[in-house]
Order: C-alpha cells, then structure tokens, then sequence
C-alpha cells in the first residue's frame, strides 16, 4: 500500500522541474545557500547590521525601480529560482530570507531592485503579520503580488546603483 505522497509525487516533481529554464536548473543550488545564508544572518545579525546588506534605506515612500526588457526577464527567473528553492529548505525560509536572498543575486546581476519591509493588524485579533518583498520594475521578485494592498510599508530599500543615481548616500557594510 502506498501513501498519498506515493511514489509518483517524485517523478511529477522532477518532470515539472525539468520544464524549468536552465538558469532557474543552475541557481538552484547556490539559492538554496544563500537561503540558509540568509536565514543564519536573521538569527545571528542584529537588523542594524544587517540592514546595510538591503541596500539603501530611502524611508517608507514606495519606489517602483526602471527595469529593461532583459532585466525584467533575468528578474523573474531569478524570483522563480527562490520560489523553488525555498519550497526544500529543511528550515524554514518564509518572506525574508527570500527577500535577502532574490535581493542579493538582483544585486549580482546589477538589476535595479526594492526591497520592502511592511506591517499589518489582523481585523479578527488585533495581531500584527510582518512580510518582506522585493520588486524589480512593475513585478514582483519574491514575496508576492498583493502586498502593497494589504501591508503598510515601514522600510524600503533600493539598490545602491538606484541611491547613487539619485545623489543618495550609499552605506557600507558595518566593519
């Protein structure tokens, strides 16, 4: 007798897997790392410290970073790359960790990126949800579509090529 999970869940997995763009197939290793990477840092990292990794802090005004046609495409593939790799962390790998992680290889690939940071109170208890999510142009990278509809914006940051182009200061990494 076979689980519900049965042998036939791996072969599915694989096949859809295979359908999968060959930069999605050579990401996926090295996204996983930087998920655990990441996630390691959320642990150990106090936010002060890390927040210079985000990139620059331009406050809480939403920005919608210009993208190319080719940036976009490299953009999505790399989302898509974090989507998939964080579905097999054996820890967990919610929102921010993907965030640091689609914002780091945006930022490899010098395509123009905001990372956001956002709050909301649920009606029915009064509990407060943190989410993180990055955009690069019109779409979203990691973290969702209807963000900015549901959560209050508390912290955004942009890339460094964004800061330097708008005669922003850029910050160093804490040394």
């Amino acid at each position: 007798m076979t689980s519900p999970a049965g042998p036939a869940v791996l072969p599915n997995k694989l096949r859809k897997l295979r359908r999968e763009p060959g930069f999605v197939w050579l990401w996926l290793g090295p996204t996983w790392a930087l998920l655990g990477l990441s996630r390691g840092l959320i642990a150990l990292v106090p936010f002060r410290r890390l927040a210079p990794l985000l990139g620059t802090n331009v406050g809480v005004e939403p920005w919608v970073p210009l993208v190319s046609a080719v940036q976009a495409v490299r953009a999505r593939l790399i989302g898509r790359s974090v989507q998939i790799a964080a579905r097999y962390t054996p820890w967990e790998s919610n929102c921010f960790p993907q965030a640091i992680t689609a914002r780091l290889l945006l930022g490899l690939y010098r395509i123009p990126f905001a990372l956001y940071l956002g709050l909301a109170r649920d009606r029915d208890n009064n509990d407060l949800s943190a989410h993180a999510w990055v955009t690069a142009g019109p779409m979203h990278v990691a973290g969702g579509g209807a963000d900015f509809e549901r959560f209050t914006v508390v912290g955004c940051f942009v890339a460094p090529v964004l800061a330097k182009r708008m005669g922003l200061p850029v910050p160093r990494m804490p040394g």
